[in-house]
């Protein structure tokens, strides 16, 4: 059973051919009830992440986005030739994310924003990678960025690594731990106790890091979100 914030509580069952699961309402109902207390806390508390998510206001122009690992207030400049730009700064009240935007700009702000964001993350992460995989002695066949909804990576048999470009709105400490984490899986592919002794070697603070991604996920999924486009009517 998984909590997803676009689907509500999601139960994985066996396939209808699989013997006494021809019919699953039964054993599904069962299930909940015996875990109601645990889904209804996880579902508040879901809520809650996802007001105030949208509370700060996303990809608009007064709103708050998380770089890096702090929030910046996204402040436009429009009409501005010839080519939309954006510029992580520091403003009169604190961190700012400057959106130059072209007088012919048609893409929305939010397009625009995660087009910036992704770009920062594919220079982090590429950073990163270069960094640890020398550490570690591996060499990766290839790294994608992509925005999965549930892991932050993968690393497949073959040597490609995937990473969610979303890695770059929190801080670079847990943005390197799942960089580690992947790498090392090209060496130790599970997560026995020679993986996990391997990462810590290499990110002596993975567990904080892992943590404080578990904590704040739902609000990197929902950075760039405005009330506007998370209304029931959108």
């Amino acid at each position: 059973m998984t909590i997803d914030p676009r689907l509500g509580v999601v139960v994985a069952v066996p396939p209808a051919s699989r013997r006494g699961w021809a019919d699953p309402r039964a054993p599904i109902e069962a299930f909940l009830r015996e875990r109601e207390r645990w889904v209804v806390r996880h579902v508040d508390e879901l809520a809650r992440e996802r007001d105030s998510a949208i509370a700060r206001g996303g990809a608009r122009d007064g709103g708050l986005v998380p770089f890096r690992g702090e929030l910046h207030r996204v402040r436009v400049v429009a009409g501005m030739p010839p080519s939309t730009s954006v510029d992580a700064t520091t403003g009169p009240d604190g961190p700012e994310l400057v959106v130059r935007l072209a007088a012919r700009e048609r893409r929305s702000l939010q397009r625009v924003l995660e087009a910036w964001l992704r770009e920062r993350a594919r220079e982090a992460i590429d950073t990163a990678v270069a960094r640890y995989a020398a550490a570690l002695g591996v060499r990766p066949r290839a790294v994608d960025l992509r925005d999965p909804r549930s892991r932050w990576g993968s690393a497949s048999r073959n040597g490609r690594l995937m990473f969610s470009w979303r890695l770059v709105l929190a801080p670079p400490a847990s943005l390197e731990t799942v960089v580690v984490h992947e790498l090392a899986h090209l060496r130790v592919f599970g997560h026995g106790p020679a993986f996990w002794a391997l990462v810590a070697a290499n990110r002596p603070t993975h567990l904080a890091d892992r943590a404080w991604l578990r904590r704040n996920a739902y609000g990197l999924h929902a950075a760039l979100l405005t009330a506007e486009a998370a209304s029931p009517e959108k």
